[in-house]
């Protein structure tokens, strides 16, 4: 089964995708992960993402999907794959699709998790970190006992500019301008499946496994 896993910064897609992949059997695939490693393995295509990145500019999708096709025809992806951040433009999805048919294979069921923006922001601008020892908070789900100092080690907590209001309202902007019309291309194949993200982690993660399973 191939699955992608859609959803705003702070949707939860993390959290579910780690549920997803041990209840499907599938291995995870997050195009920010391969990224990662390439550049730490200092490989051929994660030089090439290198030089874009050090330049200030965003990879190419043909860099991306070039990572993300030669993971996937690896044995441990013969059973399945769950897509984590990938596709994230239309012409990443049909690159997708393309190299799936050739392998007479396909995406079966896409997850779109959907949370409202004030919700968004709330989860995501509410996040601060400690500068010493790096243990995160929240201002709401995980405060510190005394505000501004960290329980564990007495640091300074700092909230990382990327997770400013200003910052995270950017952030969402472009995710929306660039995500709906990859929802689009999958709701018109009918495979697209939508669910709630504002409700309880495991009740969640169970609608998400039922709907897929189902689909």
């Amino acid at each position: 089964m191939n699955v992608v896993l859609l959803g705003a910064p702070g949707a939860g897609k993390g959290t579910q995708a780690s549920v997803l992949t041990r209840e499907l059997g599938v291995v995870h695939v997050a195009s920010g992960d391969l990224f990662r490693r390439a550049l730490a393995e200092k490989t051929e295509l994660g030089m090439l993402a290198k030089s874009y990145m050090d330049k200030g500019e965003l990879v190419p999708d043909e860099v991306t999907i070039s990572m993300v096709l030669e993971r996937i025809v690896q044995p441990d992806c013969a059973g399945g794959v769950l897509f984590d951040g990938f596709p994230r433009t239309l012409s990443q999805a049909e690159a997708l699709d393309n190299r799936l048919a050739a392998e007479d294979k396909t995406i079966d069921s896409v997850v779109y998790i959907e949370v409202p923006e004030e919700e968004l922001v709330k989860r995501l601008s509410g996040r601060w970190i400690c500068r010493s020892c790096q243990t995160p908070f929240h201002a709401v789900s995980s405060p510190p006992k005394t505000p501004g100092v960290c329980d564990k080690c007495g640091g300074e907590l700092y909230q990382r500019d990327d997770d400013k209001e200003e910052t995270v309202r950017e952030r969402l902007k472009v995710f929306l301008s660039q995500t709906l019309p990859i929802v689009d291309y999958y709701d018109a194949q009918g495979k697209l499946v939508r669910v709630d993200g504002n409700r309880d982690i495991d009740e969640v993660g169970a609608d998400i496994l039922s709907k897929v399973k189902a689909g």
